[in-house]
């Protein structure tokens, strides 16, 4: 063990998982593990929330999401079905303009496909007449197809522009663009598995697995064709969970190439601060790195402006108690999607920019990101 590993709880250390993410009893299994679970049937939980449990379809929330980095800008890729609709969405951040580009049709929860587990070609899919957002699933063999397409009315976020705050401005933004890409995905470093206990039931869990990925292939937006390089990186994030009917959540990551005892190496991370009950055994902080992770304590953020006031930048810092996490994240482009209706409410920012800062491993090393792609969320929920 490292110098650092001292302020890392035994539970965050990995285990084989459990066949099932729920046992036969409907109890969910929490911590922190090494594979994938074969089944990850959710809606058998007993009293995940406080409602019956009949109401289990409309309280759970499902998605697969992708980030994928290329060298001109960055990919956000989701199939998502949050019981009540479903979802595909795409998004697209150009590194040279800082335009967001966002693509988000809602669709029916029972058209939407989610992925029973990520193992032997299992799909998760959304479709609609404007598009697809696709998934096939192999990660017992490391690796995975992605490929998507989306036309017609997109919000197109621009620096300097204040959309977020008001919904009516927001709809000033909209405009005609195209995307589609089709990418190959293959594993870098081993995964992430957690099962995070959440307040207000003894048994609600929101799960997730992020992998890192090397990628190959091409995207095409409004006829501009990309092609991945050796520096062409993608995470996937499998999520379920029972959010809280009032919940927040923060978010940071990035993914690519980082100069390491002087060569580049591949390296991601991932940062998030949410509801867990107990941060410090259940959480899913991690250091991807060529063949290997690195845990991460709890970490914290703060921001020098409000994403609802974002107008062309802002600065979140991220930091842990013990000088493991010590990051800066400079945010250049943000979109906003914000839905408030009778029976759900979302307040939530997908930020992208600069990362400046340090993050150690468990032996004390230092990475230095300064430069590197961070990509962020801001999520504020009442349902």
């Amino acid at each position: 063990m490292g110098e650092y590993s001292k302020f890392i709880s035994e539970k965050r250390r990995a285990v084989p998982a459990p066949h099932d993410l729920v046992d036969e009893n409907g109890k969910v299994v929490f911590g922190t593990f090494e594979n994938e679970f074969e089944t990850m049937e959710l809606l058998r939980a007993k009293r995940p929330t406080k409602a019956p449990d009949f109401m289990n379809k409309f309280k759970l929330t499902l998605w697969e999401a992708t980030e994928v980095h290329l060298k001109n800008g960055v990919l956000l890729a989701v199939v998502c079905d949050m019981g009540i609709f479903g979802k595909q969405l795409n998004m697209f951040y150009d590194k040279r303009t800082k335009k967001v580009y966002c693509w988000d049709t809602q669709i029916k929860s029972k058209d939407t496909v989610i992925a029973p587990n990520l193992l032997r070609g299992a799909i998760a899919e959304a479709r609609s007449d404007v598009g697809f957002v696709k998934y096939v699933n192999n990660f017992e063999e490391g690796r995975a197809d992605l490929s998507g397409k989306h036309t017609g009315k997109c919000l197109i976020t621009t620096p300097g522009e204040k959309v977020c705050a008001d919904p009516k401005v927001i709809k000033e933004n909209y405009g005609e663009a195209s995307i589609e890409y089709d990418f190959k995905l293959t594993r870098i470093s081993k995964p992430c598995v957690v099962s995070i206990p959440f307040p207000y039931s003894d048994n609600r869990t929101l799960y997730s697995q992020k992998d890192f990925f090397k990628a190959e292939g091409k995207l095409v937006i409004n006829g501009e064709e990309m092609l991945t390089d050796e520096e062409s990186t993608a995470i996937i994030d499998d999520h379920r969970g029972y959010y809280p009917r009032r919940a927040h959540y923060d978010w940071v990551t990035t993914m690519g190439m980082c100069e390491v005892d002087g060569k580049k190496e591949y390296l991601a991370f991932n940062l998030t601060h949410n509801q867990s009950t107990d941060e410090e055994a259940y959480n899913e902080n991690i250091i991807f790195l060529s063949g290997k992770t690195s845990i991460l304590p709890p970490v914290k953020f703060e921001r020098s402006v409000a994403s609802s006031d974002f107008t062309n930048y802002s600065e979140w810092t991220v930091k842990d108690e013990h000088d493991m996490v010590n990051l800066k994240f400079k945010v250049y482009g943000i979109n906003p999607m914000i839905l408030h209706a009778v029976v759900v409410n979302i307040d939530y920012f997908v930020t992208w920019g600069e990362l400046e800062g340090y993050l150690r491993d468990e032996d004390g090393k230092k990475y230095v990101l300064d430069g590197m792609m961070g990509m962020g969320e801001d999520k504020t929920l009442l349902l």
